[in-house]
């Protein structure tokens, strides 16, 4: 077990599993032996009842990403996207307050504000780009229950691995009338495309990195503001105070185990001043 101690950050290189099974969270596999992995927690969107877990692995310039959602809309496809910026750029997750209009569906205009325009199309097959975005016929598909598995390795630029912690993901599909299916009944006609319905395009979930990688703890005392977890840019993530304690928990008891399975000799080191 190495630590790493930055100003902000303990990264535990040994313990991204323990901290996702003291949250709760269904995660994916890990990154691949010597890549960088980043965990996103997807809440709901427009009152969708969704939500799920993702990973981003990087090794050099090949991304995977899995995701393991539920309260998807059984048997309908959900478009799903990498959104944000590579270029600096501060997005971040939408609320119920960016539905301008007030008609009671945050469509997908009006959450782009927050979340920013598509970077990556996570489709199942073909390409990835943003002109693949609503490509619903190569986006992945909820089972009977509603739960979507996904997974794909793609090749991306530079830009992209450099700013990885800018970018978020957002699924898309919600059932306003409750029917099953996506319909113009529910929510009317899509903004982005009239012949798709509102329901197909709207966001029902949106996650952001949750800090520098898998693993990483808060440093000193847990931030906190209006209640819900505040969540900084660049993936300075703050945690609720009950995950963070859990997360602080499950790591201590992770190095307690290498130090039981390891030699009377050190086996935890800190670098002052090394980068998350």
């Amino acid at each position: 077990m190495i630590a790493k101690r930055t100003g902000r950050l303990v990264v535990l290189t040994a313990g991204p599993a323990a901290v996702c099974l003291a949250l709760g969270l269904s995660c994916p596999a890990l990154a691949a032996e010597g890549g960088k992995a980043y965990q996103i927690d997807l809440a709901q969107l427009n009152d969708s009842g969704s939500r799920g877990t993702a990973m981003l692995s990087l090794k050099g310039n090949q991304l995977t990403v899995q995701i393991e959602s539920e309260g998807m809309v059984p048997g309908q496809p959900s478009a799903q996207h990498l959104h944000g910026s590579t270029k600096g750029h501060d997005f971040k997750c939408p609320d119920a307050t960016d539905d301008t209009n007030r008609d009671g569906v945050l469509s997908n205009t009006e959450a782009t504000v927050d979340y920013g325009d598509i970077n990556i199309s996570l489709t199942t097959s073909g390409d990835t780009k943003a002109a693949s975005g609503l490509a619903v016929d190569r986006m992945p598909v909820a089972d009977k229950q509603g739960k979507l598995s996904y997974k794909r390795t793609i090749t991306v630029a530079q830009d992209v691995v450099d700013h990885i912690k800018d970018l978020h993901i957002v699924q898309h599909g919600i059932d306003r009338n409750g029917n099953g299916t996506y319909d113009v009944q529910g929510a009317g006609k899509s903004e982005l495309d009239p012949k798709l319905p509102q329901e197909a395009t709207a966001p029902t979930n949106c996650g952001m990195v949750m800090g520098a990688s898998v693993g990483s703890l808060p440093v000193g005392g847990i931030e906190t503001g209006g209640g819900a977890a505040a969540q900084g840019t660049h993936g300075n993530a703050t945690l609720p105070a009950g995950a963070a304690l859990a997360v602080s928990a499950a790591a201590a008891g992770v190095v307690l185990l290498a130090r039981r399975r390891s030699s009377p000799a050190p086996v935890r080191t800190e670098t002052e001043g090394a980068a998350a």
